[in-house]
């Protein structure tokens, strides 16, 4: 039995896993990883995860966080700025999911309503009908994201919780996006209308950081990004605002993940300029 499957599967576990989720471990594992001493960790880290640091700008890296949030070479994440096209905010592995009075159903994986994400009903009804795109990012994957499109951004809305992982097997056991810390924005965007973009917490994510407040943001701009541990960003698209990429959307009624960079095209508006 794996590590993960002790946690999430038996009682002991189980018990050990409320201590490893609370906000404190979390916090106290981000100050080992802010420290001098850390830095020797990233030697393994990058090897054993296969990361190509040919990628990166790494001058100046004095902590394994630091390494972590590292910025990616200038050109190695193109975006594609066509206001027609829906592009990935983030680099992971993509899922969609439709949202049916107000419930979004994930195969193989525990159910959990737009309400409970938010915890904002007026909000969360203007998503019925609409698409929940998941994003999951694995500790190998770049972890700064950007902005799916440009356009009017309100407050950043944070919602304290617990830090489990977000692989499968915790996704299986507990409705964990409504249960993780979070932080939310509303873009009204002139393209693809009123979306959600929320930036998810994981077990042993130090936090997550996003640069502004309420202003006009632009379509590929880097919105912020997470310290160590996997994370996942949610997309939330209205009705009928983008029609999302036949191949992404065939792997993801199997339940297949497909891998995704930032940048990258995963659909295209349907009533550019028209949606509200």
């Amino acid at each position: 039995m794996d590590a993960l499957s002790f946690l999430y599967k038996t009682i002991f576990g189980r018990a050990v896993l409320k201590i490893l989720a609370g906000r404190d471990v979390s916090k106290l594992c981000g100050k080992f990883l802010d420290s001098r001493i850390s830095a020797k960790l990233i030697k393994g880290f990058s090897k054993k995860n296969k990361i190509n640091l040919e990628e990166y700008q790494l001058d100046g890296i004095k902590s394994f966080n630091e390494f972590f949030r590292r910025k990616i070479k200038d050109g190695r994440r193109p975006f594609v700025m066509d206001k027609n096209i829906l592009c990935a905010p983030c680099d992971g592995l993509l899922l969609v999911w439709n949202i049916q009075e107000g419930t979004v159903i994930p195969v193989k994986q525990s159910q959990f309503t737009i309400d409970s994400l938010l915890q904002d009903k007026d909000l969360a009804a203007r998503f019925d009908g609409g698409l929940c795109l998941v994003f999951r990012l694995c500790v190998d994957n770049y972890h700064r994201y950007a902005y799916a499109d440009g356009g009017q951004k309100g407050p950043n809305v944070f919602i304290p919780g617990k830090l489990h992982t977000v692989r499968p097997i915790a996704l299986r056991s507990l409705p964990v996006f409504a249960e993780n810390c979070r932080e939310w924005t509303a873009i009204q965007s002139p393209n693809f209308g009123l979306f959600v973009q929320m930036e998810v917490g994981a077990m042993l994510v130090g936090k997550i950081v996003n640069h502004h407040g309420e202003s006009l943001v632009v379509r590929g701009q880097e919105k912020g990004y997470f310290e160590y541990g996997g994370s996942t960003i949610i997309l939330l698209l209205k009705k009928g605002a983008a029609k999302i990429d036949e191949g992404i959307l065939q792997k993801s009624r199997q339940g297949i993940e497909s891998p995704v960079k930032m940048g990258q095209r995963i659909g295209e508006a349907t009533y550019v300029n028209k949606i509200s």
